[in-house]
């Protein structure tokens, strides 16, 4: 993964639904600090979300999450406020902070792929179609949202981002 190549940087490690709604709070309030207290624009912040274990599946476009959802769901134990059943779209890409929104000022999401294996193995046993799990993470990985990048290891790219000069934040 290419990191942003910026004097102020901001790596935000997810490990959960829970905590990547956090971190996409974070991660808006950081700009939007940056823009009314600084005056700088976003180009002139890096800020990189890591998504691993359980929040590993938000890096996954829509696509995937038609396809895969209700398996993504039921790992996770995701249900969908709106309707109550598994969700069919990717939840972090909705509202003001969504993936969408952030990626568009300048994000950059890393996505574990090791936590995608394990996704892809549950995804796998739960279609009964016999694709392979190598299979499933291919695709997976063709079908990450905007300015996301498969790392091997999501733990391992916030040691990397922190080795860079990106600060920590972390919330769950």
């Amino acid at each position: 993964m290419d990191l942003p190549a910026t004097a102020h940087r901001m790596v935000f490690d997810a490990v959960s639904s829970e905590g990547l709604e956090d971190v996409r709070h974070y991660a808006s309030n950081v700009f939007t600090a940056n823009r009314t207290g600084y005056g700088l624009e976003s180009r002139d912040v890096g800020i990189i979300l890591i998504m691993r274990h359980n929040a590993t599946p938000y890096g996954y476009n829509d696509a995937m999450w038609a396809k895969y959802g209700s398996v993504f769901a039921e790992a996770m134990k995701l249900v969908d406020p709106k309707t109550q059943k598994a969700p069919s779209t990717n939840l972090a890409n909705t509202g003001f902070e969504s993936l969408d929104s952030l990626s568009a000022q300048g994000a950059h999401f890393a996505v574990c792929a090791m936590a995608t294996r394990r996704f892809a193995g549950i995804a796998t046993r739960g279609t009964g179609n016999g694709i392979t799990t190598d299979a499933v993470v291919e695709e997976l990985g063709k079908n990450l949202v905007r300015n996301a990048h498969l790392t091997p290891a999501g733990i391992v790219a916030v040691g990397r981002a922190q080795e860079r000069g990106y600060a920590f934040g972390y919330a769950g």
